[in-house]
């Protein structure tokens, strides 16, 4: 089966209103698809004993949807590599941004760094959503190709079920991967963009820091459960047009019989895309953020797929992410927040987030 192959059968799942996913993992030349056979919502229901795609929320108390492999079609085929993030520019008529937005922001930022002084937390992740209208000519295909072929160094994704929406995203963290009894995962934070190339940038202690307490959650966190644990220092990972401060951590899985559960428990979500302490962050953000995060900042991807005679779990934070509706796409996009944020700063770190889903958008 061709790439165009594959998009053809998409097109007839979107006609037939059939859910169904693509996607392609950062650095590879594999694109992938599950296409599902019937409109069932299937949920994770016994633990994370399934396999298939899941796509997961922010918050882990709602439903988690798979599209099982039992129940649907899989394909793998081939495509170009391909990496052009840094010469695609987005028309500053899409960049700027309603005043009135940019002060509910900046309040909301306040209000988290007023929670951070007073009440013992040390980092809120807020976020917001912005909704710009497409051209008519555009299809969620065709949005898709440009992701692929645009951030070649992200997980990018197209998924669709006709019951819930439809998401497009170019992710470029991992939530988890497991390899048999083989664990990694990875710490990332802190955002600024690439003006002079990785190897030239310098970060702030309010990046650093920010970045350390994500480490030292994942770390406390997966240590009852893994062995052997190493962590690499901290190092400057360039995402499309942005760079970010990156951990990675590995070790050996002690228990395989209730890995998944208990990690994914333990990690999700991780203090990159919630706060720290986790429950009193995530308190926050539920009553000051203003809207349902649905889908972002939850997480998606293989959970127990066969590969090689190995059962593999590949699982991917969902930022860089967009729902469409109608003519509408809703770009998610939010910042780390600690007691030396600046809100007119965080602001402008939304701005160029944005730039993610924008580029491919208004090419």
């Amino acid at each position: 089966m061709s790439i165009d192959n594959v998009y053809t059968r998409a097109q007839k799942h979107l006609d037939q209103e059939l859910p169904f996913v693509l996607y392609r993992k950062a650095n590879s030349d594999q694109l992938n698809a599950f296409f599902q056979e019937s409109d069932i919502v299937y949920t994770i229901e016994k633990g994370y004993s399934d396999a298939g795609f899941v796509f997961a929320p922010f918050d882990a108390l709602q439903q988690q949807i798979i599209i099982p492999v039992q129940y649907s079609d899989h394909h793998s085929v081939t495509v170009e590599k391909n990496a052009k993030s840094s010469n695609v520019r987005t028309p500053l008529e899409h960049i700027i941004s309603d005043k009135e937005i940019q002060k509910n922001h900046e309040d909301l930022v306040q209000k988290a760094i007023d929670a951070i002084k007073t009440k013992g937390i040390k980092k809120i992740v807020v976020s917001r959503k912005e909704e710009v209208k497409i051209a008519d000519h555009l299809s969620s295909l065709q949005i898709f190709d440009r992701l692929l072929h645009t951030y070649s160094n992200a997980f990018v994704y197209l998924w669709y079920h006709p019951k819930i929406g439809t998401w497009l995203g170019a992710t470029p963290e991992t939530l988890l991967q497991v390899q048999d009894r083989r664990f990694s995962t990875m710490a990332l934070a802190g955002t600024q963009p690439n003006v002079n190339g990785k190897e030239k940038v310098e970060w702030g202690s309010k990046e650093l820091e920010e970045q350390q307490l994500v480490t030292d959650f994942i770390l406390e966190k997966v240590t009852p459960l893994i062995d052997d644990i190493q962590s690499s220092e901290a190092y400057t990972h360039q995402a499309a047009t942005l760079l970010h401060i990156r951990t990675d951590i590995k070790g050996v899985i002690k228990d395989t019989s209730t890995v998944l559960k208990s990690i994914i428990s333990a990690l999700h979500p991780t203090p990159a895309v919630c706060g720290f302490p986790r429950d009193k962050a995530f308190d926050f953000i539920l009553k000051e953020e203003g809207y349902d995060r649905s889908y972002y900042t939850g997480f998606l991807g293989e959970l127990n797929i066969n590969n090689k005679e190995q059962v593999n779990s590949d699982l991917f934070v969902n930022l860089r992410c967009m729902q469409l509706k109608q003519d509408k796409a809703i770009i998610y996009v939010g910042g780390g927040i600690t007691k030396d944020s600046i809100p007119e700063k965080e602001w402008q770190e939304t701005i160029k987030k944005t730039a993610t889903m924008k580029k491919v958008l208004f090419q």
